[in-house]
């Protein structure tokens, strides 16, 4: 049949081949039933298990406001717009999401996707081009190698988190004639360590490249008004492109971007991925507004603080029974930080799906993280905490995994 070749050339029947085998023996980590609500412990297939393979840090999924927000939205524009945001599909609540966004991030303006995906293809295909370079970190998120390869623009990747790597590709392009736009994540969704911001951002600047930050991990979290890493490590306002996804902490779903009025009129008019799709559901973009407000607000702070909190109880138990869970981010001024990934390195990635069906059958939801999503011989259990986690489901998912990880080494 046609349709066959059409499939092969989607990535081989390898891995199609792999997806059969492990669905048949029922031990894939992937397109498993979710039956409640996102919170700490979420029903899945039938059993309660405490959720860690959630990227709801902040607890807000079912949180009062949130729900409120989407509902008052329903309510008024009911399920969809159906259309684009260019015709018909702007609401006065995509003006005031993009408004507090902007004061938030204390930028001239922002400008809302539908997805964080598209957020990222849609900007970077729009900003850069033939003829220009794109240096992007090896580590970055699909959506990003995307974006940069639907630009044309020539793409050179740097070893993850590698400096000295950055400025051996920056000093080699430095006499080319087109533009430079330096990528990374501020916190990577995999390993959970922060980008080396303040060096990535000196050297920009010293080679005339353009910044772009995605967020998308670390809004909600890092920085006095919590907006991320940038603002964490001091290079919020030297950042070019502030880029973040709006359903990680915030809950919901959609994406954005905040800078320069030139540079969001400029997407308004090019980003394909904005003009020719439909515009996001009301639900969401009013689950998202409230969202955002509850994060700048001192419940938000709170709620920050205590996802930390909860991280660092993860990681230092996992630690202290002798996992290997990567190192801390080091900060600018000395000392480290916790994130809320916290990453349980394996190494085999049979062995890691092993792992991790293991841990559902005991009562706790991880992700496990594969080839090629890591590199080769890099399979992990990526674990997310909550704000709303308590002591006791922590302390708990710390003695079953440690149990489980042990038994599979012993």
């Amino acid at each position: 049949m046609a349709v066959n070749r059409l499939i092969k050339r989607l990535g081989g029947d390898d891995r199609v081949d792999l997806l059969r085998a492990v669905r048949e023996s029922d031990v894939s980590p992937y397109f498993r039933v979710m039956e409640s609500a996102t919170a700490p412990v979420v029903q899945v297939e039938g059993a309660d298990r405490i959720m860690l393979g959630s990227n709801n840090y902040l607890g807000l999924a079912d949180h009062p406001a949130i729900r409120r927000g989407a509902q008052d939205a329903l309510d008024t524009f009911g399920g969809a717009i159906t259309g684009s945001r260019l015709l018909n599909g702007t609401m006065d609540l995509h003006l005031d999401l993009e408004s507090e966004i902007a004061e938030w991030h204390g930028t001239e303006d922002a400008m809302v996707f539908t997805t964080g995906y598209q957020t990222n293809l849609g900007t970077i295909s729009a900003v850069v081009g033939k003829g220009d370079v794109v240096a992007v970190d090896a580590a970055a998120h699909a959506s990003i190698r995307d974006g940069c390869a639907l630009s044309g623009a020539t793409i050179r990747k740097f070893r993850h988190n590698d400096v000295a790597h950055l400025e051996a590709i920056l000093g080699e392009t430095a006499d080319d004639d087109g533009a430079v736009l330096v990528i990374v994540d501020g916190l990577y969704s995999m390993e959970g360590d922060l980008a080396p911001l303040g060096a990535v951002s000196e050297l920009c600047d010293r080679y005339g490249a353009a910044l772009m930050v995605d967020e998308a991990h670390s809004l909600g979290i890092f920085g006095e008004q919590r907006t991320g890493a940038a603002e964490l490590l001091g290079i919020d306002g030297h950042t070019d492109i502030r880029m973040a996804s709006l359903s990680k902490s915030p809950s919901s779903t959609g994406g954005f971007i905040a800078g320069s009025r030139d540079l969001l009129d400029s997407l308004r008019v090019n980003a394909r991925a904005f003009l020719f799709t439909t515009s996001g559901v009301p639900a969401a973009v009013g689950a998202s507004l409230a969202a955002v407000r509850l994060i700048r607000s001192e419940e938000g702070e709170q709620r920050a603080r205590r996802a930390l909190d909860n991280a660092a109880v993860l990681r230092s138990g996992l630690a202290d029974n002798g996992l290997d869970v990567g190192a801390l981010s080091p900060l600018p001024g000395g000392g480290e930080t916790v994130t809320p990934i916290v990453s349980v390195h394996i190494g085999d990635d049979l062995e890691a799906m092993g792992l991790w069906r293991t841990l559902f059958d005991r009562g706790v939801f991880t992700s496990a993280a594969l080839y090629p999503a890591v590199p080769r011989s890099g399979a992990m259990l990526r674990l997310c905490v909550m704000a709303t986690h308590t002591d006791a489901q922590l302390r708990r998912a710390v003695d079953v995994i440690s149990e489980t990880v042990t038994e599979a080494a012993a």
